[in-house]
C-alpha cells in the first residue's frame, strides 16, 4: 500500500529511473494504491538518451511494494522496494523492452501478461 507523491523507482529499460506517483485511475476517492494498480506518475529522474524525458507524465502499473500485501491464500508477499513499469498510452502493454528485477504474479491475473513474461522472475 503507499499513497500519491510517493518516489518509486522505474523497472524497464524506457530510461526513467525515478518517478512520483501524482494520481490513480479508478475512481476520484482512491487514496491507497496497491499492486497492479495503474497509476499516473511524473518522471523525477531519467537517463540521456532514452525514450522517456524527465517531467513527462506518464500511465504506468505498480509491480513491487514494500508494505506486505496479503494474497488468497493467507501468504504475504512484500518486496525490498516500489516500482512501476511504464506503459503505452492506453493500453496495457509496457513501454519498454525489458523489466528489471522481479514482479508480483498479481499482474497477470489483472491483464499485464507481457510484463510478466518480460520479467526475469514472477514472485
Amino acid at each position: 500500500m503507499i499513497k500519491f507523491l510517493t518516489s518509486v523507482n522505474i523497472a524497464d529499460n524506457t530510461g526513467a529511473t525515478k518517478a512520483t506517483i501524482i494520481g490513480t485511475y479508478g475512481g476520484t476517492k482512491k487514496k491507497i494504491i496497491r499492486l497492479s494498480d495503474v497509476v499516473k506518475v511524473t518522471v523525477k529522474a531519467a537517463r540521456p538518451g532514452g525514450s522517456v524525458k524527465k517531467g513527462e507524465l506518464h500511465r504506468a502499473v505498480i509491480v513491487r511494494v514494500r508494505k506486505e500485501q496479503r494474497r488468497e491464500d493467507g501468504t504475504y508477499i512484500r518486496f525490498d522496494d516500489n516500482a512501476a513499469v511504464i506503459l503505452e498510452g492506453t493500453t496495457n502493454e509496457p513501454k519498454g523492452t525489458r523489466i528489471f528485477g522481479p514482479v508480483a504474479r498479481e499482474l497477470k491475473a489483472k491483464g499485464f501478461d507481457k510484463i510478466t513474461y518480460l520479467a526475469p522472475e514472477t514472485l
